[in-house]
């Protein structure tokens, strides 16, 4: 089959490689569609992988085709979405179903190899059956939903009013994806900001409900005034920090209401630095503060990945807007050079396989 390998940093080839061999318990997927995620770029071009070679791809979607010793038969032919986080079963978290911090887990395609393929082999307890109404490039966008679902429900309960101001630091795909759930989810559209750095991620705000004076971009000088307006002063119930930058999540207490809520999202680009003017804020203002990771995958209607279907077979979240790039198989390594250079605006880049 072929597939895209990274046999170093630097060093991604697109190559015959053999076909996977689902080992028991696992089954193999054509794969339908893949997008790349933003950790796939310094993981190919800057950092690699946990181990090489690797076949990177993490977000994806495929079609059951042949089933290891033990699988579930009823997964044969089936479209399904894959959980891409391999839990052991056996530390603490796992026992207790907390799956997404487990202490020793592996994971598809950065320590074992994932989907810019046309097959690949994974748990059969990993996947989700997809009803038909569902494309297979939205599918593919199951994990990053729940991504941004998991951190949604870090910050609140959907049942919950939020009386306050809630802002989103950040407008690439998860922040994008979050501020879609939150309006899902009721948060006033009044009162929910939306900070990001570009004209493009304006216009991507805009399509899914946010207020046109509720957006504001950096570029245009004093972030901090702009909140300190929009709120009267009052500072901001809920936020969610999805940049991870020093300067963001110093943003973040700063301009928390007492008793307020921060959510940490982003993946951090450097070491964090608190002043201890910032610190006492945390203190005197009673914060709440919580860092996410990945999402909840437990095969329970109650989970992550089983909310954003719900809701996606509802019609209320429409994913396939944040497509911006689809490309082929044999031609995903301009996606790769796209997203590295920054040579065109874009939210998802998705590689269409069938």
């Amino acid at each position: 089959m072929k597939a895209y390998v990274l046999h170093d940093i630097n060093d991604l080839r697109f190559e015959d490689v053999q076909k996977p061999v689902p080992s028991p318990g696992e089954v193999l997927l054509k794969v339908s569609a893949a997008g790349i995620c933003g950790s796939d770029i310094p993981r190919i071009y800057d950092t690699g992988a946990h181990v090489h070679p690797l076949i990177p791809g993490h977000e994806f979607s495929g079609i059951v085709e042949e089933l290891g010793n033990g699988a579930d038969e009823s997964l044969s032919g089936k479209r399904v979405g894959v959980f891409p986080l391999i839990p052991c079963m056996e530390c603490d978290p796992c026992r207790h179903g907390k799956y997404e911090m487990c202490r020793h887990y592996s994971y598809i395609g950065s320590r074992r190899d994932g989907a810019f393929a046309e097959y690949v082999a994974v748990p059969s307890r990993n996947v989700i059956v997809i009803p038909d109404e569902i494309s297979m490039e939205t599918a593919a966008m199951l994990e990053p939903m729940a991504v941004a679902v998991h951190a949604m429900r870090r910050g609140f309960k959907t049942c919950e009013i939020i009386n306050g101001y809630a802002v989103v630091f950040g407008m690439g795909t998860i922040g994008l994806m979050l501020t879609a759930f939150l309006l899902d989810a009721g948060v006033d559209p009044d009162k929910l900001l939306a900070i990001g750095n570009k004209s493009f991620q304006r216009e991507m705000a805009l399509e899914i409900g946010v207020k046109a004076d509720n957006f504001y971009d950096i570029r245009e000088g004093d972030t901090d005034g702009w909140i300190n307006e929009k709120t009267d002063g009052r500072g901001v119930e809920l936020t969610f920090e999805c940049v991870g930058k020093n300067v963001t999540v110093v943003q973040a207490v700063d301009h928390a209401s007492p008793s307020g809520r921060i959510v940490f999202v982003g993946n951090p680009h450097s070491d964090m630095d608190f002043s201890r003017d910032v610190y006492w804020k945390i203190l005197r203002n009673q914060l709440k503060i919580t860092g996410t990771w990945n999402s909840s995958f437990t095969g329970e209607k109650s989970d992550d990945w089983h909310y954003v279907l719900d809701r996606l077979k509802k019609g209320t979240i429409k994913p396939e807007k944040f497509i911006t790039h689809r490309f082929s198989l044999n031609e995903l390594h301009k996606g790769f050079k796209l997203m590295r250079d920054k040579s065109e605006p874009y939210v998802k880049v998705m590689g269409i396989m069938l």
